[in-house]
């Protein structure tokens, strides 16, 4: 466990030590109030340890994008304490209590959080900056020497390339504690990488930036899809079997214009909308498309059969993004039903949300055998 700022009133820590990968405890010593971001089901004890042995109370759990390399703890943690599980609005996963956007400010205790909207690496990305103690929390967007790769779902390196310039544009002895680290690092500063960064730094043109970025050529890391998919589901079975890339790849995607002409056809020709959502999900704040089924991802495998009287009509999968429905489409073809569909981009993009288009599970068919994230 590596300490990264420790004294009478704060206590910010890494928590898994030598581990490629990176969780953060943010607390407020004084009024006994923490924030964990990015943990890995793997440590659930230990940071249920760490939080007991210093007595605080879990305020927050921030997952800083979809992961895609490892399994989240942030679902499980949520339901073991009292902490909010806290994503931006674009995260395709239910159960996410906060739902942030750019610019938003939350407290654990007296520290301020703020949260930057970083898409690249993936559409829901996100970094916390703590203006008053000058760190930087950066998730997989800006890396010591690196920056995160921008060849996974959603990914964008335009993106990517304004986002770590907002980040340079912070005060140069901001302390950068990225999401993740290969090679022993520990932490950086935005000016140090600002100047030396191979990839994004030394005054490196968007351009340059993004033909960088697309010659990578790197392998995805294992289970990547597997990964992903657990994690936007928030399912707590990271043996259930997943389809993969290939079979991701034959879904057909509808854009949600289309979805609307297709449910205004007469009765016999209109499709079928099955919502993979939880129920309260479908009740929630995107609302649901009239008519639907709501049949939760999660209870797919076992419940396909209140689906059969519909298999010769085309069905349209939909979820919040895009994502979850993506996999339930390709299970429902893997059991035999032969017109599935998918609606791009899900409830957001139904309403219009921005960056609601920016998900896609569509993958090429690179080896999955590396590791990392840049």
């Amino acid at each position: 466990m590596a300490t990264t700022t420790s004294n009478e009133n704060h206590l910010l820590l890494e928590l898994n030590g030598g581990e490629a990968c990176k969780t953060y405890l943010i607390a407020d010593r004084q009024r006994r109030k923490a924030a964990l971001l990015d943990p890995l089901k793997q440590n659930i004890p230990k940071y249920l340890g760490v939080l007991a042995y210093h007595q605080l109370q879990l305020e927050y759990i921030f997952d800083s994008h979809s992961h895609a390399d490892h399994f989240t703890a942030g679902f499980e943690l949520a339901m073991l304490t009292e902490g909010k599980l806290a994503m931006h609005e674009n995260a395709p996963a239910p159960k996410v209590k906060v739902h942030v956007r750019d610019g938003d400010v939350l407290r654990v205790g007296d520290i301020e959080v703020k949260v930057m909207h970083t898409p690249g690496h993936t559409p829901d990305s996100i970094a916390l900056y703590l203006p008053r103690l000058g760190h930087l929390y950066s998730g997989d967007t800006l890396m010591i020497g690196g920056t995160g790769r921008t060849d996974f779902a959603g990914g964008d390196p335009g993106q990517s390339y304004d986002s770590i310039q907002r980040m340079f544009a912070l005060p140069e002895d901001t302390v950068l504690w990225p999401g993740h680290d290969y090679r022993g690092n520990v932490s950086s500063t935005i000016g140090h990488e600002k100047r030396t960064n191979p990839r994004a730094g030394g005054g490196k043109t968007r351009d340059e930036y993004i033909h960088i970025m697309n010659n990578l050529g790197l392998p995805l890391p294992q289970k990547i899809m597997e990964a992903l998919q657990c994690n936007v589901s928030a399912s707590n079975d990271t043996a259930m079997k997943f389809p993969t890339i290939a079979e991701l790849n034959e879904i057909r995607q509808l854009e949600p214009k289309l979805v609307r002409q297709l449910l205004a056809e007469s009765d016999d020709k209109r499709p079928v909308v099955v919502d993979v959502r939880q129920p309260d999900e479908v009740d929630g704040e995107l609302g649901h498309i009239p008519g639907s089924i709501t049949l939760p991802l999660s209870e797919l495998t076992k419940r396909y059969q209140e689906l059969e009287q519909y298999k010769g009509r085309n069905i349209i999968c939909v979820c919040r993004a895009g994502v979850r429905s993506t996999t339930a489409a390709a299970l429902l073809t893997g059991l035999g039903f032969p017109n599935i569909h998918n609606m791009r981009g899900g409830m957001l993009a139904w309403n219009q949300k921005e960056s609601a288009t920016a998900w896609s599970l569509k993958q090429d068919d690179r080896k999955e055998k590396g590791e990392g994230n840049y």
